[in-house]
């Protein structure tokens, strides 16, 4: 499976995009983003998960508590989204300009 591949798996889910919406705000503990999405703990932690393996998120460790997990995003698996959807609308495009064309010369 591409990288791509796992972004889209990963963001497939409406949890999972609501998370990574959340975490466009910024950094947040586990517990804050369970709480503000009412999750439970575990479903959290699955959610969290699925976007770590997708390397949607990176896991950080406050110094002062290991305990803590903190959760923010990775631009590198949005930019590469980013950048295949503007392939495939150029490619719309391109297509959609030559059937244009076609029509436009048998009219």
């Amino acid at each position: 499976m591409t990288a791509l591949d796992q972004t889209l798996a990963a963001l497939a889910d409406p949890s999972r995009r609501a998370i990574v919406d959340v975490l466009r705000q910024g950094p947040r503990p586990a517990g804050e983003l369970a709480r503000e999405m009412g999750m439970s703990p575990p479903t959290m932690s699955r959610a969290l998960r699925a976007l770590r393996e997708a390397g949607l998120v990176a896991e950080s460790h406050p110094v002062h508590d290991a305990r803590v997990r903190i959760y923010e995003l990775r631009a590198a698996p949005m930019q590469e989204l980013r950048a295949w959807l503007e392939a495939v609308e150029e490619n719309w495009a391109t297509q959609l300009s030559a059937f244009k064309a076609h029509l436009e010369r048998r009219g």
